[in-house]
């Protein structure tokens, strides 16, 4: 690992296998156009909102095999030359755009359909609205932003205003999963 980091002070620029190297030592963190930025636990709030949300969406996609349910370690492969590898909190990337026969067993390079991104305790809504955007800006149909603080969902999709819901509204999967929806209180609740 040493010389890795020592390769990429010189350089300033990492690929996507780079951060992959790094991850099996212990390393964890993203890359933006080569350069990268460490992540950190979120806390667990955080982690009981995105197991909330991954357990309620696993549950109506997987019996009806309409894709795959990731989390955040999966990563995801948004360019190259120079990389960026960004770790949604929860992806869904339909079997129509990802057959379920194909094993992944580096980052996915599909664009997710659906997004999760869960605000952790030092974000600023600003800051989770411009990861949600940049999600729609690389092809992603729909981003939810949970904010545990507020107990609240924003709901963002191409070219329509955002969305945002309270834990007394219900989340709907809109074209992305049709059919599935859940009361926002329930992604909020232990």
């Amino acid at each position: 690992m040493d010389a890795m980091m020592t390769t990429a002070a010189q350089t300033d620029i990492l690929t996507a296998d780079d951060l992959l190297r790094l991850y099996g030592a212990g390393v964890r963190g993203e890359l933006i156009r080569g350069e990268f930025y460490e992540t950190m636990p979120s806390g667990g709030e955080h982690g009981e909102v995105a197991g909330n949300m991954a357990f309620l969406i696993n549950a109506f996609v997987k019996p009806r095999r309409l894709g795959r349910v990731a989390v955040s370690d999966s990563g995801v492969l948004l360019e190259r030359d120079p990389d960026t590898v960004r770790e949604p909190d929860l992806a869904f990337i339909s079997a129509a755009r990802l057959p379920l026969s194909v094993r992944v067993r580096g980052y996915y390079e599909i664009v997710p359909d659906l997004v999760v991104e869960i605000a952790s305790p030092g974000d600023s809504r600003r800051a989770v609205r411009e990861k949600a955007l940049m999600w729609l800006d690389f092809g992603a149909r729909t981003v939810w932003a949970a904010d545990p603080q507020y107990r609240s969902v924003d709901v963002y999709r191409p070219n329509a205003p955002m969305l945002r819901l309270s834990e007394n509204d219900t989340l709907d999967g809109g074209e992305v999963l049709p059919g599935f929806a859940c009361a926002v209180s329930e992604i909020f609740d232990v």
